[in-house]
Order: C-alpha cells, then structure tokens, then sequence
C-alpha cells in the first residue's frame, strides 16, 4: 500500500507540471538591487517594527540588533546579547520578531542559541528613555528546546496576522534526521538512545525535542492557557485552542502547528493574504519552497524525511495514513546551489512586481521569482548582476511599506527597486 501510495503521489506530482505550461512574469527592465548599508558582520535577517517608524532592524549572527533609519546604520546597537550567544556556524542570534502592539508595548522577540547550543526564543523590551535602544536587563525567557546536534536550528520567527508568535525549528541536526524529530510528534515516542539522548545540561523540559522539525504556533499574551500537552516549559506563553494537536487525547505536542520539516531556515507570511511561504533547507539533492493557505486549520505534514522535496528520501519513514503537502517549489543543487533561503512574495510600491515571491540559495547567490497561475507555481532566475552577493546571500526582509531586501552574508543590505542603473553601486 506504502509503494503505491508512493507512485501516485509522484504521478500526480509530475502529470502537474507536464500538463500546466503557466505564464511566466516577466521582471522590469530597470529592476536592481539597491545598496542602502554596509559593514554589517554576517547579518541574517531584516525586520520593521511595525510602528510607524520605517526603521529596518538588521540581525548579525553573534547577537546583534542594529537600526537602519532609512538614511543611515545607527552607530549604537539597538541590542547586544552577544554575550550569552553561541556563534557561529549554523549556531547564533537567528530571528527576531515585534510584536503587533509593539507601538504601545515595545516588545519583541528573538531566537537564538545559549551557550549549550539550545534553542531559546525570548523576550526583550525598548527603553523607556530611547526609542532606539533596548533594555537589556528586560529579558523574559518564552521557551526552550533542547537540540540534539549544532545544524538544523531553523530560527525564524514571525507574528501571523491572527496575532500568534510563529516558530521555525529544524530537525536537530546532523544527517537524515536519524533521531526522525521531524516525524515525532508525542515524547512518548522520541528516540533517546546514544546521540539521540536529552542533554543532561538542559534546564528546559526533555520533551522539547520532540518540536524539532515543526512549526510552532504559540500564543505569548495569554501565558498558562491551555497548556496542559505542552512539550516545552509553557510557563510565558499560551497555546490557541485552534492549534491542531490542543485537543488530542494523547500526548502530542500542542505547541505545534506543522509537522515534517528538515531546516526552514527562513520562511514569511504574505502580508496580504496571511498565506505562509517556507523556504525548506534539502539534505543532498532538493530544496524546497513550501506553501500554507492562510485558510488552513494546520497540522499539514511536509514530508521530511519520508521525502526530500518531490523525491522519496527514505520510504521507511513514511507513515501510513499520513497525508503529505507537496512543495510548490523545489530546486535541484546542479549549479552550486546547495541551500535555499526562502524570501517573501513582494507587496511593495513596485505594482509591476506585485504577488511575485522572491528567494535565493545561499551558495549558488542566485534569485528567483516565482508566480502563482490555477494553483500552479513556476519560476523563473533574476539575472540581478550584483556581484558582492555572489556565495554569500543569507537571507531577505521586508519593511513596513513591503519593500523586500536582500542581505548578504559578506556585510551588505540590498532593497529590490526601480530606477536608473547609474546609481546602482553607490550607497544612499
């Protein structure tokens, strides 16, 4: 039933693409990068706080959050927790995320790994006295997850239009997935033999690996609710009682929202439909873009590690009665593509590239950009001639009025505009 199951999915998979020849979209003449900073150290995230600001908050690896006013990078950090950050590698401060009342309350969020190279997602707020500092003294500890190896730590986190605190966990590390987190969903059932065992240094709760290779779905301004299937602390923060697993009469995990995720490294909400795009990291073949309707009631299953994209991985980890999501998108590794990093679908003041989704690999440098025809994706490579991000395209932003940026690790911001060309290697 297992194989059949198997050859029909790949059928219909391909049947798709065969038969659906979408209509590409074609990008303006005059689209560039523009450089608006520089001399940032291995910057890996860009976000707005959603306060009328327009200032872009630019994460670096080793613990840093520095501000870009919109004409220039603020001398003074907005924050410095380098101190309790294991860097670097795959390892450091990795997400950052405001809270949607943010303007009144001046909280925000960031995921990053502790000195035991555990996941921690905590929460800090703004000065009283500086809109452009935090307090470090503010720190409240969300929850944390103890990680099997130093790879595969996700660390994107993102608030959903709904108002809940998503959370992107990869799968613990090393090869394969060989303490199969990905596709356990109740501790009851987690591998806790040889590398596989719980870190007899973790203050957090054991159970926690079981949400390695999910996304988490929590709620931070109801604390204690509905708590009782937490496989974390569930101390500082609630669980929706639409979450897929709140409800079950078993043990499973009531923090996660999807499940059968390898490392989705960087993943993003469209502003306007609340629809979710996952840029999945592939383990030696495929990288894929996944995709969420805003519509959705969760607990969708992405596959890994019964499949790596659109390809079987491993038939003995497919579960029976499991139904699976197909990526949207998927990207072989010929070219020197090795990982991808997933972007956002462009909402800017750019109308003519509105509803496209831009994402990249990290070592092959390149851009692409998808478009959505009947339900089917198709994409097409930006041929953007920015050198600098050649090898080192780490990830992408957006700011409060949707324009998209694109950072690279060697130092440097880049936003997606129009314009004449002449300008495109001076900085603003």
């Amino acid at each position: 039933m297992l194989s059949e199951w198997l050859k029909r999915f790949s059928v219909v998979f391909a049947l798709l693409l065969f038969f659906f020849v979408p209509v590409r979209a074609q990008l303006p003449a005059d689209l560039w990068l523009q450089p608006v900073a520089s001399g940032l150290s291995s910057p890996l995230a860009a976000r707005h706080a959603g306060d009328g600001s327009g200032r872009l908050f630019v994460v670096e690896q080793a613990g840093v959050i520095r501000i870009w006013d919109g004409a220039q990078m603020l001398p003074t950090p907005f924050l410095d927790i380098s101190s309790i950050v294991n860097c670097c590698g795959e390892r450091g401060l990795l997400g950052l995320a405001f809270h949607p009342d943010y303007a009144n309350n001046g909280y925000f969020y960031v995921n990053y790994t502790n000195a035991q190279g555990d996941t921690v997602v905590a929460r800090y707020q703004v000065s009283a006295g500086d809109a452009n500092q935090a307090d470090p003294a503010s720190a409240s500890i969300v929850l944390t997850v103890d990680q099997d190896f130093s790879n595969h730590n996700g660390g994107n986190i993102l608030f959903g239009p709904d108002g809940y605190l998503y959370i992107g966990m990869g799968d613990g590390g090393s090869f394969g997935d060989p303490c199969d987190r990905a596709q356990t969903l109740d501790p009851v059932n987690l591998d806790n033999s040889g590398s596989c065992a719980p870190d007899g240094n973790f203050g957090g709760n054991p159970d926690s690996r079981a949400l390695l290779g999910k996304m988490l779905r929590i709620d931070v301004d109801n604390p204690g609710v509905n708590t009782d299937g937490t496989c974390a602390e569930g101390v500082n923060y609630g669980i929706p009682g639409d979450n897929p697993f709140e409800a079950s009469n078993d043990s499973r995990c009531s923090e996660v929202w999807a499940w059968g995720l390898r490392n989705p490294w960087r993943w993003s909400f469209d502003r306007q439909t609340g629809d979710i795009f996952i840029g999945d990291v592939g383990q030696n073949t495929v990288e894929e873009i996944s995709f969420q309707p805003a519509s959705s009631s969760g607990g969708e299953h992405y596959g890994w590690s019964c499949m790596e994209g659109d390809q079987v991985y491993d038939s003995g980890r497919c579960l029976p009665g499991v139904t699976l999501t197909a990526p949207i998108l998927t990207e072989t590794h010929a070219g020197g593509n090795c990982a991808i990093t997933g972007g956002y679908r462009y909402r800017g003041p750019i109308t003519a590239i509105n509803g496209l989704y831009f994402y990249g690999d990290v070592c092959s440098g390149r851009i692409w950009y998808a478009s959505e025809n009947g339900g089917v994706w198709s994409r097409q490579e930006w041929v953007h001639g920015e050198s600098a991000l050649q090898f080192s395209l780490g990830s992408f932003g957006e700011d409060e009025a949707g324009n998209v940026y694109v950072i690279s690790l060697g130092g440097s911001v880049f936003r997606i505009q129009r314009g004449d060309l002449i300008f495109a290697h001076g900085f603003e």
